[in-house]
């Protein structure tokens, strides 16, 4: 029997083709990787949860969460995903289950997970019905007090990346720009083969009310990146202790300030289900 197609063929094609196992490894994925696991922390106590990984991907946030003692379950949609991360759980004492599954159709009871991490639903759902569907899907397996943290591709990414390399000029790229910045769409061009498959990129606004309309209750937004990477040698500066430290201050000072949420390329927000 045929399995049904989970995901647009384009996102398939672009994890197939993409290491989303190596993009953590290097480049902004280092620290990007890091500053989540402190996101993360915020929300997570030393007792054991119930943590539902959605967009889990390979594995690498399941993995260090499932050594903390949490019980994790891992979904995610593309199956090249899934194997490894299988093979990920396979290796640790306290392993954590692998689901082949998608957001919108959640095979967990309600009121099961203490934790439900969003980590790329909300990345390529373009139409809202669909990311509606997700966030009711995620609050209905959450428990009453449960946290959701959902992230997401900031409106601005592109538009950022493109002025500070000279992108922008490219008529096709500014268009792909222009179109993210007033409708949230984000559709790579032809001739950048590379970009990101289908996307929707939030509003910070947006995202908030994404997740009002659910009637969950607010509890904080972040800049995952802030505005530490448009620093001057930005790499090489996270490589010194003194300079990275700088910059990390720079992100906690202003990782929920409203005002400047765009110049971070990623955002999560932190909603709560009220008993």
């Amino acid at each position: 029997m045929k399995q049904k197609q989970l995901i647009s063929r384009n996102i398939e094609r672009f994890y197939n083709k993409a290491s989303e196992e190596t993009r953590l490894n290097k480049g902004m994925g280092v620290f990007e990787f890091e500053r989540v696991k402190t996101l993360i922390e915020k929300y997570i106590s030393n007792s054991s949860l119930k943590i539902i990984d959605i967009g889990g991907g390979t594995g690498k946030y399941s993995e260090w969460l499932a050594k903390k003692g949490h019980q994790v379950h891992l979904l995610d949609p593309v199956l090249k995903h899934i194997k490894i991360a299988q093979s990920r759980a396979d290796r640790l004492k306290n392993k954590f289950s692998v689901h082949l599954g998608e957001s919108r159709n959640l095979k967990f009871p309600n009121n099961f997970a203490d934790l439900i991490i969003l980590h790329g639903p909300l990345y390529h759902l373009q139409k809202k019905e669909d990311r509606n569907t997700t966030i009711s899907e995620a609050k209905r397996v959450l428990k009453n007090n449960g946290i959701i943290l959902g992230f997401a591709i900031n409106y601005t990414a592109s538009t950022l990346v493109g002025l500070l390399n000279g992108l922008i000029h490219k008529k096709t790229f500014f268009n792909m720009c222009k179109e993210e910045l007033t409708s949230g769409i984000h559709n790579p061009p032809d001739d950048f083969p590379w970009l990101l498959a289908e996307a929707y990129y939030h509003n910070p606004k947006e995202l908030k009310q994404e997740f009002m309309a659910q009637k969950l209750t607010y509890l904080n937004m972040y800049a995952v990146e802030g505005m530490a990477w448009l620093a001057k040698d930005y790499f090489t500066s996270m490589l010194n202790n003194k300079k990275k430290n700088t910059l990390l201050e720079l992100i906690n000072i202003t990782e929920n300030d409203s005002n400047l949420l765009s110049f971070s390329p990623h955002i999560m927000i932190a909603v709560q289900k009220s008993s």
